[in-house]
């Protein structure tokens, strides 16, 4: 294949760039800001320091357009909130006495108020703020930030192209404010919106912005003729206006379907579109839309989610095919670099063979620059880049990392028998019950205790081998001790051991399993300040050893109370890692699964009672159009299943989810069959509770009262009201009493405070209950 050159030089761009820094040198000084060891000043300095820092390497890689506004200091929709004014009414006098706190207040809550709700940035493993909006929100422009980061790239000699996050979006993620009627639909606010966008982009203008990117991702779900009427309506007033920049609307994560003819005939001078293989019928699409004559095109054929390299040869030819459909075509990534580390250069522990076949976001940066001059002089210009690129590619696919026919046959042999529990639910449950003798509205946690500045250096010294193992282990056995001894003293049920041996709940078990890779750098925003390391799933999986039955083990040791084996699903596994590309997720799921099974038969055969299998993330890796949830939702429910079916009736099988929307998934986790659940509630002010009773869903349930993502401390009656708002909706039998997440990221005094609150509220429910049926 040899591409021909492009009739105009194709830019090269991104849509956003990793934040935290090299070192995580954001994180350390907004944590430091919040227990004042960092001045306003210096975290503001900090922050443009590493804005100027990323700006060079994308000018020095080659980038044309360098975005602006994507950088923040938590969270990007949150800073959209603060754009167009919707600062809900309980934080607008922390915002007005400092507006950095009362920023802060939003996002994280203080003892007084309580923050905005948190969930999941449609299929990522990146979490946002939910705007609360009521029928009387008054919107006003405030683009002081976006103006200000457009101005610094723009003295720095770049240029930049301002990145906001679009009026429809916005509105389709946002909720209804607390109080409001839950019929309320955000998105009829939109006319009210619009003129704070323009204002917004008259500033930009002013400032010189000759582009501003809208960034549209909602709309590559399933959109009703309504939303899609509105989307016209929006891009019809925002580009019939007079004092603006060009406009760039953005999409991706899938075909943009239904809303790209509606874009299309739009007065918007661009879109940005995902053509990687998720959203490859973006291609037929436009096509079919008569493309984009007059009209800049953005193809995102690098994929921004995950770290393999790119085919160049395969998105050379797409860019080809492009070039008959757009008047100007130019390259990116996929989406914002936000989801992906930012180098593999400091890797030094994978072996460089395998590190050929990683590209973070700097390498990432690379392959669009590249892609970008093949398209612009053609292939020969390039020729020596995709040589090695196609050498890179075959090194991958003859590994023996990538193959292990001994996986492949026991995933190929599994029967659906082995995905089915020996007896039904109710069956189970009442061996449970003689067999733990748990009192009504039993309390546990979820798993994760406080990882204090003693364990983290513990791990480091043992890295550094300035302590041996024996040390190391004596130092877990003795955070066990404490956090068992504490939790029989605060009263809790079911108990947990604490997970102080674990770095990430994902990262543990990878380090464990054949076929992942570990990265030491590879940091990757979650939320906030809270980065993990998504570990590198490469090849086929199995588990050559237990991985938890140790620790458990010597919990149990300790107490008479049952001690919870903890483990994460397959589907979290998944989701939280770099997933391979080069077979069927649900393949890759079963081969988990079947690791994991190994590891809760062995839990069992232990003495462990109860067993937690996590999958906080299988809701958020639903997909995003209705049609391809059913086969995603089979292989995901039948791999949770697999996991755990192999026990006896009277092992008690638990799961965990999280900060997700639940209701259009009720019907997959009644599939997953597991004896009990525990699910996040507290900012949600219970909904999950009340959408798993219309399910009708018959199995136990620990909706949290706990919002373990604040520092907030809950005080007994806040506890109490919550347990009486899922009473509403489930029987106190089948009621249990917990925290919303793991308690890894809080510090000891509130932890304790915290627990024995929900402990206290939960003996006072007990005893009304009591006194009600007496």
């Amino acid at each position: 294949m040899t591409a021909k050159p492009a009739a105009a030089a194709a830019r090269a761009t991104v849509y956003g760039y990793p934040r935290q820094g090299p070192d995580r040198e954001l994180k350390k000084a907004v944590e430091g800001y919040w227990k004042g060891r960092v001045s306003a000043d210096a975290l503001r300095e900090t922050a443009a320091g590493l804005r100027r820092s990323n700006w060079r390497q994308l000018a020095e890689a080659g980038i044309h357009e360098v975005p602006s506004g994507d950088f923040s200091f938590y969270d990007h929709v949150l800073d959209t909130s603060v754009m167009v004014g919707a600062v809900p009414e309980r934080h607008r006098a922390a915002v007005r006495a400092d507006a950095l706190d009362g920023y802060f207040a939003m996002a994280r809550g203080n003892q007084d108020i309580a923050p905005l709700e948190m969930t999941k940035w449609f299929d990522t493993n990146y979490h946002y703020l939910v705007p609360e909006l009521a029928p009387e929100t008054v919107f006003c422009a405030d683009s002081a930030k976006q103006v200000a980061e457009f101005r610094e790239a723009l003295a720095l000699g770049h240029t930049p192209r301002p990145v906001l996050v679009g009026p429809v979006t916005y509105l389709l993620l946002a909720k209804p404010a607390p109080g409001v009627d839950v019929e309320f639909e955000p998105l009829t606010l939109l006319d009210r919106l619009l003129p704070v966008y323009a204002e917004v982009l008259a500033d930009l203008r002013a400032a010189g912005a000759a582009w501003v990117q809208l960034d549209e991702p909602a709309l590559v779900q399933d959109r009703t003729p309504a939303e899609l009427d509105a989307v016209a309506r929006a891009y019809r007033e925002l580009g019939g206006l007079t004092d603006r920049p060009r406009l760039l609307v953005a999409s991706y994560f899938d075909r943009l379907g239904d809303a790209l003819p509606v874009l299309a005939k739009s007065p918007v001078e661009g879109l940005a579109l995902d053509f990687t293989e998720s959203a490859a019928g973006n291609v037929e699409d436009l096509a079919a839309a008569g493309g984009l004559p007059g009209k800049r095109l953005v193809a995102g054929v690098v994929n921004g989610r995950n770290i393999w390299i790119n085919d160049y040869e395969k998105s050379l030819a797409t860019l080809g095919t492009l070039l008959g459909l757009a008047d100007q075509v130019d390259v990116a990534a996929s989406c914002s670099l936000l989801h992906v580390p930012l180098d593999t250069e400091p890797e030094s522990d994978i072996d460089p063979e395998i590190l050929r076949w990683l590209a973070f976001a700097r390498q990432k940066t690379k392959e669009v620059v590249t892609l970008a001059a093949g398209l612009t002089a053609g292939t020969d210009a390039i020729a020596q880049q995709i040589a090695a690129n196609r050498a890179d590619l075959a090194s991958r696919a003859d590994s023996p990392v990538t193959y292990d026919p001994v996986v492949q046959a026991r995933a190929d042999a599994v029967t659906d028998a082995e995905g089915r529990r020996s007896q039904p639910y109710p069956e189970r449950a009442a061996s449970q019950r003689a067999h733990l003798a748990l009192p009504l509205l039993p309390t546990t946690t979820i798993g994760s205790f406080p990882q204090t500045g003693e364990l983290r250096a513990a791990r480091a010294d043992l890295r550094a081998g300035r302590i041996d193992t024996i040390r190391y282990d004596q130092r877990i056995e003795a955070e066990i001790a404490e956090v068992i001894s504490f939790q029989e003293k605060a009263g809790l049920d079911v108990l947990v051991h604490g997970e102080p041996e674990r770095n990430d709940m994902v990262q543990y078990f990878a380090e464990q399993l054949t076929g992942y890779l570990a990265t030491r750098h590879g940091w990757v925003q979650s939320y906030g300040t809270r980065y993990v390391r998504p570990p590198v799933l490469a090849g086929d999986i199995s588990r050559p050893d237990p991985m938890t039955v140790r620790w458990t083990s010597y919990a149990q040791s300790l107490t008479g109370r049952p001690v919870k084996g903890m483990l994460t699903g397959p589907v979290t596994m998944l989701a939280w890692s770099f997933v391979r590309d080069d077979q069927p997720l649900g393949d890759t799921a079963r081969q988990v699964a079947l690791a994991l099974r190994d590891e809760v038969n062995d839990l069992e055969a232990a003495g462990t009672s109860v067993i937690q299998v996590d999958e906080p993330a299988l809701r958020e890796t639903l997909p995003l159009r209705t049609a391809d949830h059913a086969a995603y939702l089979a292989w995901a429910t039948e791999s949770f299943r697999l996991t755990t079916s192999g026990v006896r009736p009277d092992t008690q099988i638990h799961t965990h989810m999280c900060y997700a929307e639940f209701g259009d998934i009720v019907e997959a986790i009644d599939d997953l069959d597991a004896d009990v659940i525990s699910l996040e509630a507290a900012r949600s002010h219970m909904q999950v509770a009340h959408e798993l009773a219309e399910h009708g869903y018959p199995r136990e349930a620990g909706p949290g009262v706990y919002d373990i993502h604040s520092p907030r401390i809950p005080s007994i009656r806040e506890a109490v009201a919550l347990l009486r708002k899922g009473l509403e909706a489930i029987p106190a039998e089948r009621l249990w009493v917990n925290p919303d997440c793991g308690l890894k990221t809080r510090g000891w005094p509130e932890t304790r405070t915290s627990l024995e609150n929900l402990v206290a509220a939960a003996r006072e429910v007990r005893a009304d209950l009591a006194a009600e049926k007496a």
